[in-house]
């Protein structure tokens, strides 16, 4: 599930071969319709990395691979790339133990508290004092200073969940995905979230309880260790507004007032010192498993381009079986997330490969593992590419396109921020859709999904959903609020299928566009994650 932002018009030049732009692909709602129910047959049992269902549907996608007469990119030759995973579950029930003012008390897992388990020690037991640092922001350059006159060194830090009101959407949720690395950085050794208003309001409690005994997991480096972005950040909990109030009760601010600062337009509560200790235990179990990235490429025709490889990306696993569900069904399909997000891959890459006219620019597609797990089969690919001396000069997602609609439109969450917006603006007026503006930007959709990994590696990225025209916003919201994550999103769903097909040649017109364009997407001057990312990379003047 993600979105997009309006593109304003700039003079950029989108060249391409006219009878490659102005062709229609041949795709029917029977060929998206019979990927979508193998993928999402009860069969699979909901394709969770490392799973029996997910090696079958990764064996299916290979098969069309073949079948098309693309070229294998996995290892060795194959069509997959294995991705080494340690997983990590509890053994017992681990536990919180607050001091404040000299008085302890301990909460269990699961009720009031949650904590995260670790892949890094098996037997955690992390104790240090506390630490309220508003919204964990440790960025100057930016205007955002809440470690400022603050020693963290050594301690666990208490963090506001989000970020400030009246921060850019996108900006906010990139920096708020990086706040244990920012708390790392000063010196921290752990982190304990509480909850704003506007996460309680956007999250309920219960749901965090739902997923709190999901297995963590990270790709291993060949050395064995797993990749974490802040290792030195041994522990991690979340709280329940109970026991945060209780936390702050005799504190320098007491967490009602915290909440409605939070809560104003540029609200950025300071941070201090808390009269408090933390003490975090857990036993973990480790297991080791694997799943594959399942990579395929179609050679680019034009020999000055054929280095410059346009990458589209869908994640293959889902949700899987779900213990804790109540009632006889306990398969989270994933139909509309990510079935039918693989099915418009394979069939663009179909429609690609069967072209008269072969697109100028390299094009690989890779239908990723452990999205679900935290984007971990992308960020193995981004650290492990297979294209040799070639560059990823652009990456196309698609992910969760809720096919429930008739189609007006499409979303390209973060096309605003490249070159690579007006390519997908053309690539929709030549069939007759427009694109639309984010229309959830309080989300921060552009961070949440697979192209993200590969946006922090520099490379302009959009994200493709289906739109909210005519019925569109009431039904992408309702999938959001009834099925997305749930058991219901199964084949049960009342499927658009002709919807499904135009999203699909919508798709193959925007891949088309970038892969044929004389200059390749380039980051616009001035944007946030071109200079975050790509400070030292040629910029396209800004719109």
């Amino acid at each position: 599930m993600r979105f997009w932002l309006f593109w304003a018009a700039i003079s950029i030049a989108v060249a391409a071969p006219a009878s490659a732009q102005n062709s229609t692909p041949e795709i029917t709602p029977d060929e998206i319709r019979a990927h979508v129910e193998f993928l999402a047959d009860d069969t699979l049992e909901g394709r969770n990395a490392g799973s029996e269902g997910y090696e079958i549907a990764a064996q299916y996608v290979a098969s069309q691979y073949r079948f098309m007469g693309l070229q294998a990119k996995g290892d060795e030759g194959s069509w997959k790339q294995i991705v080494s995973f340690r997983e990590a579950r509890f053994d017992g029930n681990p536990s919180l133990t607050l001091t404040v003012d000299g008085k302890s008390q301990t909460f269990t897992h699961g009720e009031n508290i949650l904590i995260s388990k670790s892949l890094l020690d098996q037997k955690l037991d992390v104790e240090a004092p506390l630490v309220f640092v508003g919204f964990g922001m440790d960025r100057p350059d930016l205007g955002l200073d809440d470690y400022a006159g603050l020693d963290v060194k050594g301690k666990i830090v208490v963090i506001l969940s989000g970020f400030p009101k009246g921060l850019s959407s996108e900006m906010g949720a990139h920096l708020s995905s990086v706040k244990s690395q920012m708390a790392e950085a000063r010196g921290a050794i752990g982190v304990i979230s509480v909850l704003t208003r506007q996460s309680m309001a956007s999250v309920p409690w219960a749901t965090y309880q739902k997923y709190g005994n999901e297995p963590s997991l990270s790709w291993v480096t060949p050395d064995g260790t797993p990749f974490l972005r802040a290792p030195a950040i041994r522990g991690r909990s979340v709280l329940s507004e109970q026991v945060a109030q209780m936390l702050f009760a005799n504190a320098q601010s007491s967490f009602d007032a915290i909440l409605t600062e939070a809560d104003e337009e540029g609200g950025r509560p300071k941070g201090f010192p808390l009269n408090a200790t933390a003490r975090l235990t857990s036993s973990n179990i480790w297991q080791s498993v694997s799943s594959p990235n399942v990579i395929a490429m179609l050679p680019g025709s034009d020999p000055e381009l054929a280095d410059e490889y346009v990458l589209m990306v869908a994640h293959l696993d889902g949700l899987g079986i779900s213990e804790s569900e109540i009632g006889e069904d306990k398969i989270r399909n994933g139909a509309m997330d990510n079935a039918a997000g693989v099915a418009t891959m394979l069939e663009v890459a179909r429609q690609l490969a069967k072209s008269d006219v072969k697109p100028r620019r390299s094009i690989l597609f890779a239908a990723l593992t452990g999205e679900e797990d935290g984007l971990l089969g992308a960020d193995y690919l981004a650290h492990n590419p297979v294209i040799g001396d070639g560059e990823v000069v652009a990456v196309v997602n698609f992910d969760m396109p809720v096919l429930l609609y008739e189609l007006e439109d499409i979303v390209a969450f973060g096309a605003e921020n490249s070159s690579l917006g007006p390519m997908v603006d053309a690539a929709a007026k030549s069939v007759n859709l427009k694109l639309s503006p984010d229309p959830m930007p309080e989300q921060g959709v552009f961070t949440r999904s697979d192209h993200y990994r590969f946006v922090q590696k520099g490379i302009p990225s959009v994200f493709l959903a289906t739109g909210f025209g005519g019925e569109g916003g009431k039904q992408f919201g309702d999938f959001l609020k009834n099925h997305y994550h749930q058991v219901s999103d199964d084949l049960a769903l009342p499927f658009n299928w002709e919807a499904a097909a135009i999203f699909a040649q919508v798709n193959y017109q925007i891949v088309r566009t970038v892969a044929d364009a004389d200059a390749k997407p380039l980051w616009y001057d001035g944007n946030f994650f071109g200079n975050e990312f790509a400070a030292d990379m040629d910029k396209a003047p800004a719109p």
